[in-house]
């Protein structure tokens, strides 16, 4: 098939996921999922890669579990050449890669006999991501010098099996079995029947390279047992051999300050990657529930500001937040103008995310106050602003009137400029609601008064739900609200950024730790 009738006609790509850990999708298949039409996703595709799609294209679940498909697999295959021949661009996403236990060269085949154009962007198998996550690597110079994947779904008892048990249990330093949790007594007993030592160090890692991961290490022989007790379940990656040893001094991610804290973050969408990427990094598993969506004003009244600030009108512009600068960039644009409008005029960013904010239009703040709030950037204003000096305030309607009031009483000619709404969004995800009330949330985040107000309005209100739950917020403000509105405040950030939010809960994440050491010390 040519190239120009390919497109004409839509392709697929059979893109890896990689396994748990959003972080781990490559450079590429990052770009597919950017350029696609429509995503048909598996269950363990996480829902930050979903994310990365375009907000118009089609989303497609046809997950599986254990005994149970959502959609079978020959429907997969109609559904991937149906969505091509229609002209679409299909990014058939998989966990792990997809031609390692994926089943992706089935789906290959399908779209090589429909004449469908299609290219494969292997992904991280969790084969070798899960053991690593775990701390153990499947090959060591001391340990193992091969490894073979296995497919667990075979039953080790199969008359027919495909699997050379024997070579398997004395020809390969590390086995790794793939979708083998329910099979695991079975390989366990069929490997040391082959001659494979009982003794040998084995693993079980459930949810691997996810905030999830819990990892049970025993012999061989008593691997299974130990499984059981532990109550592991799929999906579940298990490692026999000696590697498995080097767990306890090479484990390195379920030891971070935060690892397994589900931890609700309430920003806006368009805001939340910053905070969740922070606490993923930290061992964490954010669940987004943004409280507010950010909703243009009628923008003639800041595009004609954007025209005086042009004519030299104003001595000062004031922001207040990085969407304001954003909100304002737009009147400057349609108004037909760029940053050069600021000539003479000097600038005042709230804080440190605002003043990169307006870094990022090649723009330097002259005041950034020491403390992130309208009071402090009040303080840092007045000795600065002389009367009858006109400042212009792009930020939200219906901010606290401080600012603007201090600066008239000061003698400043103020303009104040709403440019964007912070509104409640008109539905909830229902999924996130269920694991709020479920009691699955350890933490939940606030960065600003308005996601206190809107979190709780997406519940009906509801504060007990959040009665047994860590409440951090970004500062005294919002903390302030978070108490009005009944919830016990248990962690404020110093400094009133994202930084410092995820610096005050490390902090407090470390006392926690000290706190549980010096109990089950004293109960020794």
């Amino acid at each position: 098939m040519n190239r120009a009738s390919a497109e004409a006609s839509g392709s697929v790509s059979l893109v890896g996921a990689g396994p748990g850990d959003p972080g781990l999708i490559t450079v590429a298949g990052r770009e597919r999922l950017r350029r696609a039409d429509v995503v048909v996703y598996d269950r363990l595709a996480h829902p930050a890669l979903l994310a990365e799609a375009p907000a118009a294209a089609e989303r497609i679940y046809v997950g599986k579990a254990p005994s149970e498909h959502a959609v079978a697999q020959d429907e997969i295959g109609r559904l991937l050449v149906d969505r091509a021949r229609a002209g679409k661009r299909v990014v058939r996403l998989k966990g792990g890669d997809p031609f390692v236990f994926g089943r992706g060269g089935e789906e290959a085949d399908d779209l090589v006999a429909a004449g469908v154009d299609f290219d494969v962007v292997p992904g991280i198998t969790s084969a070798v991501a899960v053991p690593a996550y775990a701390g153990i690597p499947i090959t060591h110079r001391d340990a193992a010098s091969s490894f073979a994947v296995v497919t667990g779904h075979e039953a080790p008892g199969k008359p027919a099996s495909r699997i050379d048990w024997a070579a398997l249990a004395t020809g390969v330093d590390t086995l790794v079995f793939l979708m083998g949790r329910r099979a695991l007594a079975g390989i366990a007993a069929r490997l040391i029947a082959e001659g494979r030592d009982p003794a040998t160090p084995a693993a079980a890692i459930e949810w691997g390279a996810t905030p999830r991961q819990r990892t049970v290490a025993a012999p061989l022989a008593e691997l299974a047992a130990a499984a059981e007790a532990a109550a592991l379940v799929p999906p579940a990656v298990i490692v026999v051999g000696q590697v498995a040893a080097l767990r306890d001094r090479l484990r390195w991610y379920d030891g971070r300050p935060l690892f397994g804290k589900r931890v609700l973050v309430t920003r806006t969408r368009a805001q939340a990657s910053t905070l969740s990427r922070a606490l993923r990094e930290a061992g964490a598993e954010p669940i987004e529930f943004p409280a507010i969506e950010i909703v243009p004003c009628d923008p003639a009244p800041a595009v004609a500001a954007a025209g005086r600030l042009s004519d030299g009108r104003y001595d000062w512009a004031v922001f207040t937040s990085a969407n304001g600068v954003a909100a304002f960039r737009r009147a400057l644009e349609a108004a037909g103008l760029d940053a050069r409008a600021f000539g003479g005029v000097r600038l005042a960013a709230i804080g440190p995310a605002t003043a990169e904010a307006l870094d990022a239009l090649g723009l330097r703040a002259d005041v950034v106050p020491d403390r992130f709030v309208a009071e402090a950037l009040a303080d840092a204003l007045e000795p600065r602003i002389a009367a009858g000096e006109r400042v212009l305030l792009p930020r939200a309607a219906g901010s606290r009137d401080v600012l603007p009031s201090r600066l008239r009483a000061a003698g400043a000619e103020v303009e104040d400029l709403p440019v964007y709404e912070s509104r409640r969004p008109a539905e909830p995800d229902p999924a996130v609601v269920a694991r709020i009330e479920a009691g699955e949330i350890d933490i939940a985040t606030f960065t600003a008064s308005s996601t206190v107000r809107g979190c709780l309005d997406l519940l009906g209100g509801r504060a007990e739900l959040l009665r047994e739950v860590t409440i951090a917020c970004i500062g005294p403000i919002t903390a302030r609200t978070a108490t009005e509105a009944g919830l016990r405040v248990d962690v404020v950030a110093r400094e009133h950024t994202i930084p410092g939010l995820m610096a005050a809960l490390l902090e407090h994440a470390g006392r926690e730790t000290d706190h549980d050491y010096a109990h089950a010390s004293a109960h020794a």
